[in-house]
């Protein structure tokens, strides 16, 4: 028996659905239609995909390893049909997530090179890399931006590369008393405004503070970098950050970069996965890197 795509689209929806009569409205079909269909698949495969717990159906392992499959063939022809249609159109899309808490700055320096231009269509997705990871593997997006780098195993085959490291620094207004204050004593003797403990940046700033024996004031914990910016611009206290978060404040002279911390930086990163058809916007610009 040839394989029949129709019976892998049948068996998709009852997995996802986990109900006959569910799945059978969902495609519009009788319950018996998607029965004999699921039927010729397990036939086919010589494998069972469901067993019955009351009136749901469940996976079994063999299904749980066909439905991974049938999302990756489906997935591929969207992403086929979106490529193919999109080839000698007069503009191009390209779909970058970013993580919530990323320096605003960092992602409008990353998409510069096509920013402006008449032929392209940036769209911009935020949230936390569980929800952009998702999507991104869904083929829903081309790239996501962090700057913590997703664990990748079999099941989760994320590519990453590596965009850019930046220096952590010790920003504020600008102030000509602490030009020659010892960096230990600016820490104790000002607030701080730091990331959160879940950030790479504030386990590095923890360490060092522990290695100079210090106790800093902390005025805020702040797990997003528009809202650091504000603090710091606001006076609330001197802020823990890569300068690019700031960097049209320091252009401006309103805020300093008052000290470099030592040892302490973050890096920033491109998340994709491997594609039949890459987006050429993509490719352009991993390539600038």
């Amino acid at each position: 028996m040839e394989f029949n795509y129709h019976h892998l689209r049948y068996f998709q929806a009852v997995a996802e659905e986990g109900n006959l009569t569910r799945a059978a409205a969902l495609l519009n079909v009788s319950q018996s239609a998607v029965s004999m269909q699921i039927r010729q698949l397990e036939e086919r495969l010589g494998q069972p995909l469901f067993e019955r717990r009351g009136r749901a159906l469940l996976l079994t392992e063999a299904g749980r390893i066909a439905l991974d499959h049938a999302n990756t063939i489906f997935a591929t022809g969207r992403e086929m049909v979106a490529t193919l249609q999109q080839t000698g159109a007069s503009r191009q899309v390209l779909r970058v997530g970013a993580i919530s808490t990323l320096s605003r700055n960092f992602q409008l320096a990353f998409l510069k090179p096509v920013l402006g231009r008449p032929d392209v269509e940036i769209v911009l997705r935020s949230g936390s890399m569980a929800e952009l990871g998702t999507a991104l593997a869904a083929l829903h997006l081309d790239l996501v931006l962090t700057n913590q780098a997703p664990p990748t195993d079999a099941l989760t085959p994320f590519n990453v590369q590596q965009l850019d490291t930046q220096n952590i620094s010790l920003v504020g207004p600008p102030d000509r008393t602490l030009a020659q204050v010892p960096l230990a004593e600016i820490l104790i003797r000002r607030p701080l405004i730091l990331p959160t403990r879940a950030s790479g940046v504030r386990a590095g700033f923890d360490a060092l503070t522990e290695r100079l024996g210090l106790r800093p004031q902390i005025a805020a914990e702040v797990d997003d970098m528009a809202m650091m910016r504000l603090l710091v611009r606001d006076g609330a206290g001197l802020a823990v950050l890569p300068p690019i978060v700031v960097r049209d404040e320091i252009a401006a002279g309103t805020l300093t970069e008052l000290a470099v911390l030592p040892e302490l930086t973050e890096t920033f990163y491109g998340v994709t996965v491997g594609r039949r058809f890459p987006n050429p916007l993509l490719v352009e610009l991993l390539q600038v890197r």
